[in-house]
């Protein structure tokens, strides 16, 4: 009885420790995904200053991989939003 008493006390004890590790999760993830996305950007733009030329195809590369990031950074998102409900 006692060591089932231990038990659901450190499954209590270590709910909270998980949504803290759900929020630190979702933190990184979102500040990754903005790095990334905002070097996309700055390469980009370098990238159109110096072949003009190649703007469609720059852009239409550039829209791709932010698509990409923006997909990784949703699964960390719903995967510590898992973490935190279940």
């Amino acid at each position: 009885m006692s060591l089932l008493a231990v038990i659901l006390q450190a499954a209590a004890a270590g709910a909270g420790v998980a949504k803290l590790g759900a929020g630190i999760g979702a933190g990184i993830a979102a500040i990754g995904a903005g790095l990334g996305i905002g070097n996309i950007g700055a390469n980009a733009m370098e990238a159109i200053s110096r072949q003009p030329e190649a703007v469609g195809d720059i852009r239409s590369n550039m829209i791709v991989a932010a698509a990409l990031i923006e997909g990784v950074a949703f699964f960390a998102i719903v995967v510590c939003l898992l973490i935190l409900f279940i």
